[in-house]
């Protein structure tokens, strides 16, 4: 743009506007009203131009992300799927082998839970290892 000769032309605009230009010009670090109103002028043209793609925007963005989305999904699922599987064969394993009465097992249901909620899921064998001995 510096190569470009520039051109003069009549501007019109109301006393309050031309007032606001005078006032602002220099706080943009502009050497005239000129520049200011040039700057102003590209500025406006750029806000108008991302409009105009703002309509095709949200429908890719929404595409990719709902895209991104689907496979997180299916793939916590599938984890999900696989960590259900291994707990029922864990469970069955466990259950042939310990003779535990339906009010111990109630008890014992209802402290997992607030373990696992005090703990953000973040349980460990050692915990429950030191709660089983009494430690």
């Amino acid at each position: 743009m510096a190569e470009e000769n520039k051109k003069r032309f009549p501007l019109w605009m109301y006393p309050k506007t031309q007032q606001r230009v005078q006032e602002l010009y220099e706080k943009d670090n502009c050497k005239s009203q000129s520049e200011f109103i040039e700057k102003a002028i590209r500025f406006y043209c750029g806000y108008i131009s991302a409009e105009d793609s703002m309509k095709f925007l949200p429908t890719a963005i929404t595409s990719a992300m709902s895209g991104i989305i689907g496979t997180s999904e299916n793939r916590i699922a599938r984890v999900m799927f696989k960590l259900a599987v291994e707990m029922s064969m864990m469970m069955n394993i466990l259950a042939s082998t310990a003779e535990v009465d339906e009010n111990t097992l109630h008890r014992l249901r209802g402290k997992c839970v607030a373990d696992v909620k005090k703990s953000i899921g973040s349980v460990t064998f050692e915990d429950v290892t030191k709660f089983q001995k009494g430690e």
